[in-house]
C-alpha cells in the first residue's frame, strides 16, 4: 500500500533524530549534516538502518538543510545531495527488508519574507522547488515539511512541493508555550490554512518534550480535520561536560507518547534527541493502537496570519471601505500609489470592530493585477484582520490569494459558467472560502426561488471541485427598494432559505438596498437588521456608520450570541447614546503612528513635532513610549511579529525625521552606545538576530552587525576594534551551540568587561548559564530591555 492508503487507518511511525545524532558520531559544530550524504555516507546509512531495525515506517532522509542559500559556496548542488541523500534511504530499506516509506526532509530556509523580511515569496518558493523536485526525481515517497514557525514560509513550500510533485505533503510546526508560532499564527489559523491548501497531515515537532505537546494536542484536535502527527524532542536540551544533551530517556519518552497515541494522533515519531531506542520502545509499546476515526470539523473560517474567523451563530462585519467604488479620495490613492492612505482605512475599520476587510483596488487605469499584489502584502504588515480579496479580475485574484498568509474570503463567483470555470479551480488550488452571487448569464433572477436555484447549481459546481457548502457564503443580493418596494422581500426570503433549509452561510451587500433614498443610513440600518434576524452570517457594511453598528451590538446581545452581554456593555456601559463614529483617515500622532505601523505618517508627524519640541524631547515622549507600549504587547501575546517589525519601521522613519533635523541644526545625532551583534560560526540562520538589531537601532543603539556564520575570532576582532560593553550572539541550531561557548570563552579571556547576550531557538537560561552568557533572552524585547538597563548604570 501506498502511504496515502495507509495515512489515518494505521499508527504509522516516523522515525528519530538526525542532527543531535550526527553530532554524537563527530559532526563538527558548523558543518553542514547533509554534505555527509556524500563524504560520511556510511554513518547515516547506519543511521537509517538502526531506525528501520528499530520498527519506524517512515525515515527521514538526511535533506533538512538542503537549500540554495545554505549551499552557496559549499562546492556541492542541492540535487546531487538529495539525490544521495534519498538514496541512502532507499539502501538502508533494502538492506533490512524492512516496508517503510522515505519521506524528503524540507526545513525552513532561515529568513524572514517579505514584508518582515528581505525575502521576495516567490524566491522562497523556487528555493523549495529545486528540492521538491530532487527529491520526487530521486524516488521520495513523502514530502516532509517540519520545524517550520512561520505560515508564509510554509505556504511557499507547500505551493512548491504541490505545484511541481505528486508527493503526499505533511508540515510539523514548532508553536512556543502559548501555542503561537514565532510570526503570531495560532494553532487556528495554520490548520485552516494548510487544510485550504489540501496537504495530507499536520502537526507538532521540536520545540518541546512529549509532555508539554500533549497539552496542545485537544485544542488541535478541536480544530484539525487531517490526520495528525507528534514529533517531539526528547525533552528540552542541557549541558552536560560542554556537550549538549536530552534527558527524556526512552521509557519516560513513551510513557507519554502513548497517552498521546490513544488520544487519536495518526503518526507518531521522535526530534531532536531522540534515538532508535526512543523509536524502539515507542513502536513496541504503541504498535496496536488504532488511530481514532477522523472526522470533518465542517467549520467555515477563514484566516490571517495570526488568527481565525469562524462563521457561526454569531454574525460578522466585513468592512467595506477599501473599494473605489463612489469614492473620489480613495480612486486618487490608487492612481497615486498612496498606499498609506488605503492602510488608515484598514486601521480605522478594524478600530470600529470589523472582523474581515474588503479589498477591491479595481480601476480601468491602472494594473490591478500589481495593485492587488502591492496592496495585499502591505495589509498584512498593517493588520491582522483577515482580507476579502474582491476583484473580477481571475489574475489579479490568483495573485492575492499567493500573497495572501492565510486562508482568504474571495468575492466573488456567480452562476455563470464562465466565472465558475475561472474562480473554483483558484479556489481549489489555494484554499479559501468564496462569496457566492446568485445570478447566472440571465440576470438576477426576480423572485426568491430563482436565486435559490442560482445557489444550488453553485452549490453543486463547487462540490466538484472539492469545495464544500461549509467555504460558501452565498449573497441574495440587496437590490434597492427605490425600484421595487418587494425587493427587500425577495431577497431576505431567499436568504432565509439558503440558511435554514440548504445549510450555507450567508452575506449581503447591506447598503445597496438604500440607493436613490434619502436618509439611507435609516433604511441601511433597518433593513441589516431583518437580515440578521433571517440568518445573515456576514454583513458587508461601513463599520465607522455609528447606527449600523449599534444595530450589530444590539442584535447580538439579544439573540444570544454576546454571552451575557459582556461586549454590549463593554461598549455601551459608559457612554450616553451611541459612541462616536471611527474617524476617517484621521491624522495620527508620531505615536500612534509608531503604534500602527506606519512609516509615512511617523515620519511627518515627527517633522511635525519638532516644530514645537527638542528632539530629545520627541524621542522621549513620543517614540519611545510607543516602542515600548508594542514591545510590552509583544511580550504579552497581544502583539505579533509583523507588527512589532512594522512599527519598527515607523520609529526608524521618526528617528530618521529627527536625524535628519539635527544635521541640518549642526548637531550630532544621538546614540545610547554601540553592540556587536551576530550568528554564530556554522549558522545561516538569522531571523532573530536581524529582529534584535532592528529593535535595538529603535531605541538609540548603533549596532555593528557581523551578519551570519560568524567565525569567534571575528567577534572578538570587532568588539576589541569597537570597544563595546556588549556582544549579543545567535543561533538556531544545536550543532552551532558549541560555537556560540567558544566566542562567548574567547571574549572572556580578550574582553573581561564585555557582557555577551544569546538568544535562538535552542537556547534556555540553563543552557546559557552553562555556557557563561552574561544574559538569555527568550525574545527581541527582552534584549532590548537588558541592553537600556546595562548601557544606563554604565
Amino acid at each position: 500500500m501506498n502511504f496515502r492508503e495507509r495515512l489515518g487507518k494505521e499508527l504509522l511511525f516516523f522515525d528519530g533524530a538526525m542532527g543531535t545524532t550526527l553530532q554524537k558520531q563527530g559532526l563538527k559544530p558548523g558543518e553542514i549534516p547533509e554534505i555527509w550524504n556524500v563524504t560520511r555516507e556510511d554513518v547515516i546509512l547506519e543511521i537509517h538502518k538502526s531506525y528501520l531495525e528499530a520498527g519506524c515506517d517512515i525515515v527521514k532522509a538526511n535533506t533538512f538543510g538542503i537549500n540554495s542559500f545554505k549551499l552557496k559556496d559549499s562546492g556541492y548542488t542541492c540535487e546531487e545531495l538529495v539525490e544521495r541523500g534519498i538514496s541512502l534511504v532507499k539502501r538502508g530499506i533494502r538492506e533490512t527488508g524492512r516496508e517503510a516509506y522515505t519521506a524528503l526532509d524540507i526545513g525552513s530556509l532561515g529568513k524572514l519574507l517579505e514584508p518582515l523580511g528581505d525575502l521576495p515569496f516567490e524566491e522562497a518558493y523556487q528555493s523549495f522547488r529545486q528540492v521538491c523536485i530532487a527529491g520526487e526525481q530521486a524516488g521520495a515517497d513523502l514530502c516532509l515539511i517540519e520545524t517550520m514557525n512561520d505560515t508564509y514560509e510554509i505556504k511557499a513550500a507547500v505551493l512548491a512541493a504541490k505545484e511541481n510533485t505528486s508527493l503526499p505533503v505533511v508540515v510539523t510546526m514548532v508553536f512556543d508555550e502559548s501555542g503561537k508560532l514565532l510570526t503570531g499564527a495560532d494553532m487556528e489559523a495554520a490548520v485552516a490554512m494548510l487544510e485550504g491548501l489540501k496537504i495530507d497531515a499536520l502537526g507538532l515537532n521540536c520545540g518541546f518534550g512529549p509532555d508539554i505537546m500533549q497539552k496542545f494536542l485537544p485544542r488541535l484536535r478541536e480544530v484539525c480535520s487531517l490526520p495528525i502527527v507528534v514529533n517531539p524532542n526528547a525533552g528540552l536540551p542541557v549541558v552536560v561536560d560542554g556537550k549538549t544533551c536530552y534527558k527524556v530517556g526512552p521509557e519516560e519518552f513513551t510513557a507519554v507518547m502513548k497517552e498521546i497515541a490513544l488520544e487519536g494522533v495518526s503518526m507518531l515519531g521522535g526530534c531532536c534527541g531522540t534515538t532508535p531506542d526512543h523509536i524502539r520502545v515507542l513502536v513496541e509499546t504503541c504498535r496496536g493502537i488504532a488511530p481514532m476515526k477522523i472526522t470533518d470539523k465542517n467549520r467555515s473560517v477563514v484566516s490571517s496570519y495570526t488568527h481565525g474567523v469562524v462563521f457561526d451563530d454569531r454574525p460578522k462585519i466585513i468592512g467595506e471601505r477599501i473599494n473605489p467604488t463612489g469614492k473620489p479620495r480613495f480612486k486618487q490613492a490608487l492612481r497615486e500609489k498612496d498606499l498609506e492612505y488605503i492602510y488608515k482605512e484598514a486601521l480605522t475599520q478594524q478600530e470600529a470592530g470589523a472582523h474581515i476587510l474588503d479589498v477591491n483596488v479595481g480601476l480601468p487605469e491602472i494594473d490591478e493585477v500589481e495593485m492587488m499584489g502591492e496592496v495585499v502584502t502591505g495589509l498584512q504588515g498593517i493588520t491582522d484582520l483577515p482580507l476579502q480579496i474582491d476583484t473580477s479580475d481571475p489574475a489579479a485574484m490568483e495573485t492575492a490569494m499567493r500573497l495572501y498568509n492565510g486562508k482568504p474570503l474571495l468575492n466573488s463567483v456567480n452562476g455563470k459558467q464562465e466565472s465558475m470555470d475561472a474562480v473554483f479551480p483558484l479556489a481549489a488550488k489555494y484554499g479559501g472560502m468564496i462569496v457566492c452571487l446568485t445570478l447566472d448569464e440571465n440576470g438576477i433572477p426576480s423572485t426568491a426561488q430563482g436565486r435559490i436555484e442560482i445557489a444550488e447549481k453553485i452549490i453543486r459546481e463547487a462540490q466538484k471541485y472539492g469545495i464544500p457548502k461549509k467555504d460558501l457564503l452565498i449573497d441574495t443580493l440587496t437590490m434597492t427598494i427605490s425600484t421595487g418596494q418587494e425587493n427587500a422581500e425577495i431577497t431576505l426570503d431567499a436568504l432565509h432559505y439558503v440558511r435554514h433549509v440548504l445549510g450555507v452561510h450567508t452575506t449581503l451587500g447591506v447598503s445597496n438596498i438604500s440607493f436613490g433614498l434619502p436618509q439611507r443610513e435609516k433604511v441601511n440600518t433597518a433593513f441589516f437588521t431583518m437580515a440578521l434576524a433571517q440568518g445573515l452570517s456576514a454583513g458587508i457594511i461601513n463599520p465607522g456608520s455609528e447606527r449600523m453598528m449599534s444595530a450589530y451590538h444590539a442584535y447580538c446581545a439579544l439573540n444570544g450570541s454576546d454571552d451575557q452581554c459582556e461586549d454590549y456593555i463593554s461598549l455601551y456601559a459608559d457612554q450616553a447614546g451611541i459612541p462616536a463614529a471611527a474617524s476617517k483617515n484621521k491624522e495620527f500622532t508620531l505615536f500612534e503612528a509608531v503604534v500602527r505601523g506606519l512609516a509615512e505618517s511617523a515620519g511627518q508627524a515627527a517633522k511635525k513635532e519638532l516644530e514645537t519640541k527638542e528632539p530629545l524631547a520627541v524621542i522621549d515622549e513620543e517614540l519611545i513610549p510607543a516602542l515600548d507600549q508594542v514591545g510590552q504587547g509583544f511580550e504579552k501575546k497581544t502583539v505579533f511579529l509583523p507588527q512589532l517589525l512594522m512599527s519598527a519601521d515607523a520609529a526608524k522613519a521618526g528617528f530618521d525625521a529627527i536625524k535628519a533635523y539635527l544635521k541640518s541644526q549642526g548637531g550630532p545625532s544621538q546614540s545610547k552606545g554601540t553592540i556587536v551583534i551576530a550568528t554564530v560560526k556554522g549558522d545561516i540562520h538569522d531571523i532573530g538576530k536581524n529582529i534584535v538589531k532592528v529593535l535595538l537601532e529603535n531605541y538609540g543603539f548603533q549596532v555593528i552587525d557581523l551578519g551570519k556564520d560568524v567565525p569567534p575570532e571575528t567577534v572578538v576582532e570587532a568588539a576589541k576594534e569597537h570597544q563595546v560593553p556588549l556582544v549579543g550572539l545567535s543561533a538556531l541550531m544545536t550543532t552551532t551551540v558549541a560555537n556560540m561557548e567558544l566566542t562567548i570563552q574567547m571574549l572572556k579571556k580578550e574582553l573581561p568587561e564585555c557582557k555577551v547576550m544569546v538568544g535562538g531557538a535552542v537556547l534556555t537560561q540553563t543552557y546559557a548559564d552553562m555556557i557563561g552568557a552574561d544574559f538569555y533572552s527568550k525574545d527581541a524585547m527582552g534584549s532590548v530591555r537588558y541592553a537600556n538597563r546595562l548601557f544606563e548604570n554604565l
